[in-house]
């Protein structure tokens, strides 16, 4: 069961129309520290059921040139991580910005320079679909048909500087120019390798692996007489989507010049995935991670074929010619959980990914495998480095590997010299501190999107709480400049780490910067304070729109709990749970990184399973009343709570036990656990309920942690009022969830609110919904803690 950070999305109820939300019409003991702040009156911690509630039709955001609001959020431009083209001196960004005008979400790239003269190029593509680089100036964009897709390519340049702010229209006319048509319309994932002009993609197809009968076979299934989905298997369905007879596999296909020197696609598209029964990328959200190709094969990973897919994480790798014809090779070893981040180094001669050893454990320590093609020989790189690197790319040279990582709830960007391949296969190897210890590069914000580039400089896009991703470079100077401190300085790295904390980055683009500005978003600081087992937890405090040093005005605040519940609050954009759309309608925002969260070393992620009830919350008390007692400017008596899927079980629990002492006046639960063992039966992926719970749901160590920690077993204690939000297409958590917590509210009388997007899944992801969600959240929190005139 995978929960990703920033699980909290959006709301809807039917009884409030979408179309204008600001308008009237749109209608267990824990072995705590006595000095807690615990209420010795059950009833003063909670809501008084016969108080008043302020008129909902009261509520409308705050909004204003210099306020970010929801509607705001929602019509900000969304860039994506920066893609180099083979040359290395332009990249092209894709881009979205949704119009509630148009109520369209407009699609478009940009063509950035990234040497230092600030040009761009901005492509509008009205159908959307996918683009790749085929040339130095050449870009080639997917355009989805009824039942096929065609490739055209267009020749960009930047000769003349880009306006500032960006423009909304192309710069240039450019001429589209068909290459080649994809009996699909499902390819994606497009890979091109200039030096021998073969491009790599992936597209679902039936179990036979024939691309060329896709269309003909999706007709059958559609014209079968009946809808019956029949299953001797898992998974049944799948995050949001129920499980059918196709999956994606990787094809390849030459493209060649004619006699006019046009390029086309060559006749035979090749599938050397047919008849394995491998799958890649790896569903739900795998994509050109799962693979990389060299000029001669593809290196994939994909799930075990052997094993059920819904119990079973374990994924291997193998390596097979581009054009297929051999059996694919397993590079794994077979002791292995999942793989993720497979590349090839520049020569081709080594792979690397990244492992986790634990088979039905998804948040285990990722660490760094190589192996050599050449000597058939696989290592383990950072066995004793006790943090998760996320993305790899080899430098140019292919003498240093680059990554980000998380470490402490901020995303950056590290290296590592790739050491001497050993005699043997083996998971310890005998390395040098420099071989084993990445020096980091970047130290605050998120970064992602890595690669590097043919002059040896590395292109990464970053975002924080403030902006959304833009791309940054650090030049090749810099990098030598690092590289020789890591290589000559033996196993002392302190010069090096000297050196990386001062390496400069280049920022490419600024696509929010005049949308920001005079917003004053909260940069947001970090806390930090003993916890369970007498652990230091971090935590992030950003401050309301209005805040100023040295007042005494009170802000009511929110406690913001993640879901995961391995994942972290980290200092990087979000569009579905973004802690300054709370900041700006005036609350003070508080959010702790308990036991369980990730980029605080291994022991502090496991340490969370089988005891959800247990230290995650030690800690957020301990957190709570430090930052209770750090930031005297929060009303203690106008807080409140949100969170979603870990976190909405966290808001469930809370519920329950009302020793804990917060004496929050409302609740938002998104998304979240209410019968514990329950969901051991209906979610997706069980193996993660499995790993959690201690078992599976029947067996007697489960049913006893359920007993123990299931929300469900505690409604007798609750009060508060709350409000529920669930996806009828979240089949990690099910709807039924929020409908069971939500009738017990209701059973008991406390105010309570249930919304149902029956669209929507773990997530909210349609622009619309999202900005009920943010009106339905800010409504339900104002009602309870509002400032009443």
């Amino acid at each position: 069961m995978r929960f990703p950070f920033a699980l909290l999305g959006g709301l809807a109820a039917s009884q409030l129309p979408l179309q204008n939300p600001n308008s009237p019409e749109s209608t267990t003991h824990l072995g705590l520290d006595s000095s807690l702040p615990v209420s010795s009156n059950f009833a003063s911690a909670h809501y008084n059921h016969k108080q008043k509630i302020m008129p909902a039709d009261d509520f409308a955001f705050k909004e204003g040139e210099d306020i970010f609001a929801p509607k705001d959020l929602i019509q900000l431009g969304r860039p994506g991580a920066a893609v180099a083209n083979p040359t290395g001196d332009l990249a092209i960004v894709p881009f979205s910005q949704y119009s509630l005008k148009d109520s369209k979400n407009n699609k478009s790239i940009y063509v950035v320079s990234l040497k230092e003269d600030g040009k761009s190029l901005h492509i509008p593509l009205e159908k959307g679909g996918d683009t790749f680089w085929v040339g130095p100036t050449s870009i080639a964009h997917v355009v989805e048909k009824d039942d096929h897709s065609e490739i055209y390519t267009y020749d960009v340049s930047l000769d003349q500087p880009s306006p500032d702010p960006p423009s909304p229209e192309p710069d240039v006319p450019l001429t589209p120019t068909l290459i080649g048509t994809l009996p699909t319309k499902t390819g994606g994932n497009f890979k091109f390798i200039p030096s021998t002009n073969t491009l790599v993609f992936s597209a679902y197809v039936y179990p036979d692996g024939n691309l060329t009968t896709v269309a003909e076979q999706d007709k059958a299934w559609e014209n079968r007489g009946n809808t019956a989905l029949v299953y001797d298997t898992t998974y049944v369905r799948h995050w949001d989507v129920w499980q059918e007879k196709k999956g994606p596999q990787l094809f390849s296909v030459k493209l060649e010049k004619d006699a006019g020197g046009k390029l086309g696609f060559a006749q035979v598209i090749s599938s050397p995935l047919q008849g394995t029964g491998h799958y890649s990328p790896v569903e739900p959200f795998g994509g050109e991670d799962d693979f990389d190709v060299s000029e001669t094969h593809i290196v994939y990973t994909t799930k075990d074929p052997k094993l059920d897919q819904a119990w079973h994480t374990k994924q291997n790798v193998y390596i097979v010619p581009i054009a297929g014809g051999q059996e694919p090779k397993e590079l794994t070893s077979g002791k292995q959980g999942a793989v993720h981040s497979v590349v090839f180094n520049t020569k081709g001669n080594k792979a690397a990914w990244l492992e986790l050893d634990k088979d039905g454990y998804e948040s285990d320590r990722h660490k760094i495998v190589i192996y050599d093609l050449e000597k058939d020989v696989r290592f383990t790189v950072t066995q004793d480095w006790d943090r998760s690197p996320s993305a790899l790319a080899f430098s140019k040279d292919d003498t240093f590997l680059y990554f980000t990582g998380g470490d402490h709830a901020k995303v950056k960007v590290f290296a590592l010299p790739v050491p001497p391949t050993p005699s043997h296969s083996t998971t310890h190897p005998k390395l040098s501190r420099k071989h084993s210890t990445p020096v980091a590069l970047t130290h605050s914000k998120a970064a992602s999107g890595l690669q590097t580039l043919p002059d040896g400089s590395l292109l990464f896009s970053q975002s924080s709480f403030t902006h959304p991703n833009d791309a940054f470079v650090i030049r090749a100077e810099a990098l030598r400049t690092l590289e020789h401190a890591i290589i000559n300085g033996g196993d002392d790295l302190q010069e090096a780490e000297k050196v990386g904390k001062h390496i400069k980055l280049d920022r490419i683009t600024n696509f929010s910067g005049s949308d920001l500005k005079g917003k004053n978003l909260s940069e947001g600081e970090e806390f930090w304070f003993k916890g369970a087992k007498d652990k230091r937890v971090q935590g992030w405090a950003l401050k309301p729109r209005g805040w100023k040093e040295g007042d005494k005005k009170k802000w009511p605040a929110v406690l913001l709990i993640h879901g995961g519940p391995q994942s972290a609050w980290e200092d990087q954009w979000s569009t579905r749970w973004n802690p300054n759309m709370f900041t700006q309608q005036g609350y003070f925002v508080i959010m702790i990184n308990p036991t369980g969260s990730t980029t605080f070393g291994q022991e502090f992620t496991d340490d969370i399973a089988e005891d959800w009830g247990g230290k995650p919350f030690v800690d957020m008390i301990h957190g709570w009343k430090h930052a209770l007692h750090q930031y005297p400017e929060i009303d203690a008596d106008r807080a409140v709570a949100a969170g979603a899927s870990w976190g909405g079980y966290a808001i469930n629990w809370i519920q329950g036990h009302p020793e804990y002492g917060f004496n929050f006046k409302a609740l938002v639960c998104h998304d979240g656990v209410f019968d514990s063992n329950y969901n051991g039966y209906s979610t997706d992926e069980l193996f993660f309920f499995n790993h959690e719970w201690g078992g599976r749901p029947w067996e007697e160590k489960s049913k006893k942690l359920s007993t123990k920690f299931s929300p469900s077993n505690f409604v007798h204690k609750w009060s508060t009022p709350q409000l529920l939000i669930h996806g009828s297409k979240d089949y990690r958590l099910p709807e039924t969830e929020s409908i069971g917590a939500f009738h017990a509210l209701q059973q008991l009388g406390i105010p309570s609110r249930l919304v149902i997007f029956p669209d929507e899944n773990h997530w909210v992801l349609n622009h619309g919904n999202s900005l009920k969600w943010h009106y339905e959240v800010f409504r339900w929190f104002d009602k309870f803690v509002g400032e009443k005139s």
